[in-house]
């Protein structure tokens, strides 16, 4: 837990930038919570850099225990916001599980998880992985090289194991993209049955993103889907191997977002683009000069108090590298996005897209039309205060006008059958369609009752 002294934001103003008249703030003392990930960065920046301070912002950063307990703190007012799960605000506002109008005006990051198996498990798929010139197994890893194991287990009657973090997270939703483009049907939901285990040949259950490396290793799960550090983390343990990232499932695909409520917003709307001017900030610094600043990041992001992962595991994603097996270190300078690419915009379209994998595994149990999944993601995607947000910042001459959509309409161009891993295309816009091409999932007005898909 950190809180900014008074005594820091009297020298910060002495050597900070020439501000435009300070907004008048409704509220000035904030409690922002996160989870121990790296791609919390834009919160741990934005304190230890002063944005929040020059902002007029005394902000206690706070480590919640998991998503359950962060959302709730949003939604009881024990904490102001927070670093969420994209499908968070969403599943909240259309009611799937705890119901509340939670609203997001800035995007945390792009990419920045991984698909972690064991060693045990990464030996089996092996032999069917195709080797390049090198010898090094060829990526991306299709799960389809899984397929031989999952039913290897099957035949020995033993259910095949994966962890994901949250039932609405992105980890869950690309963790059951990469196993249904193998041919592996990750199951369903359905009114009455969470589990998300209907017709399932590959079980995905909930375990907190830092509690993975250990479960792992205890043998409970068979592999996992979750952010940095924590596939770094079993290969520097030696209990396990990344497979996949999700840049190589879906290039610069949307990842966490800042969660406020709708009541908040509403009751303090300076305040709200206060912390949003702050957190476009941190995103320009992470980003800036091809990631000049991501050694730094490190360091902070290794405090306790943050990630509390060694340096060098955080080290490996962070400054454009990833290790899959002990020595095969690649190059992915895009692994963390932070602010290129727009990647703080909040658009309609990343919403949409988290929408269409609620409906194709069964959260969203019965077919919407298109207009209805637009109206959701205007609900809680609010890019007018960002950009209202970026005005300032360039006025304020902390930001370059040239890096913000002014003119864009909330969507992001059609994302190409190249840039997934699949070889299906994203259109925001037409939903209905996008689900209807992908071959396993509910399609049109099927349901799922029982065990059964209808319709």
């Amino acid at each position: 837990m950190k809180a900014f002294p008074a005594i820091l934001m009297a020298t910060t103003m002495l050597f900070a930038p020439a501000f435009a008249e300070p907004l008048a703030l409704e509220k000035d003392e904030l409690t922002l919570g996160f989870i121990k990930l790296t791609d919390m960065a834009p919160l741990a920046v934005a304190y230890e850099q002063g944005y929040f301070l020059d902002e007029g912002l005394f902000v206690t950063l706070e480590a919640q225990a998991n998503w359950k307990v962060l959302l709730d703190g949003v939604i009881d007012g024990t904490l102001d916001g927070a670093h969420m799960l994209a499908g968070q605000p969403l599943a909240a506002t259309i009611g799937y599980g705890t119901e509340a109008h939670i609203v997001t005006p800035f995007s945390m990051d792009l990419n920045g998880n991984g698909i972690t198996v064991s060693n045990a498990v990464w030996e089996a798929m092996r032999p069917h992985v195709p080797s390049g010139v090198d010898g090094k197994p060829q990526h991306p890893i299709s799960a389809e090289a899984l397929a031989p194991v999952v039913d290897a287990f099957r035949s020995e009657g033993k259910p095949f194991n994966m962890g994901m973090v949250f039932p609405v997270s992105t980890h869950n939703y690309e963790l059951r993209y990469w196993l249904a483009a193998g041919g592996l049907n990750p199951g369903y939901y359905a009114p009455g049955d969470v589990s998300g285990q209907i017709g399932a040949d590959v079980f995905l259950s909930v375990t907190p993103p830092p509690q993975m490396p250990a479960t792992l290793e205890a043998g409970t799960i068979n592999g996992y889907a979750v952010g940095e550090p924590w596939n770094q983390q079993a290969v520097i343990k030696g209990i396990g191997v990344p497979v996949v990232t999700d840049y190589e499932i879906w290039r610069n695909n949307p990842e966490k977002v800042f969660g406020l409520t709708e009541k908040f917003v509403e009751a303090n709307p300076n305040t709200t683009l206060a912390l949003t001017k702050a957190l476009i900030r941190a995103a320009i610094w992470l980003d800036e000069n091809d990631n000049a600043n991501r050694a730094a990041a490190v360091e902070i992001l290794s405090k306790p108090e943050y990630v509390g992962a060694d340096a060098d595991v955080i080290d490996n994603s962070m400054t454009g590298t990833f290790e899959y097996e002990p020595g095969d270190v690649r190059e992915v300078p895009d692994f963390n996005v932070f602010f290129r690419y727009n990647a703080t915009y909040p658009f309609y379209s990343d919403a949409v897209w988290y929408l269409t994998q609620m409906r194709r595994w069964g959260q969203i149990a019965e077919a919407r039309p298109d207009s209805w999944y637009d109206e959701v993601a205007r609900s809680v995607y609010k890019p007018e205060i960002y950009l209202k947000a970026a005005r300032m910042l360039v006025e304020e001459g902390l930001a370059d006008a040239a890096d913000f959509p002014w003119d864009s309409d909330g969507y992001r161009p059609a994302t190409p059958a190249s840039d997934v891993i699949d070889g299906f295309g994203f259109d925001g816009r037409k939903p209905n369609a996008y689900i209807d091409s992908l071959p396993i999932g509910l399609k049109g007005g099927q349901t799922v009752v029982g065990t059964e898909i209808q319709g």
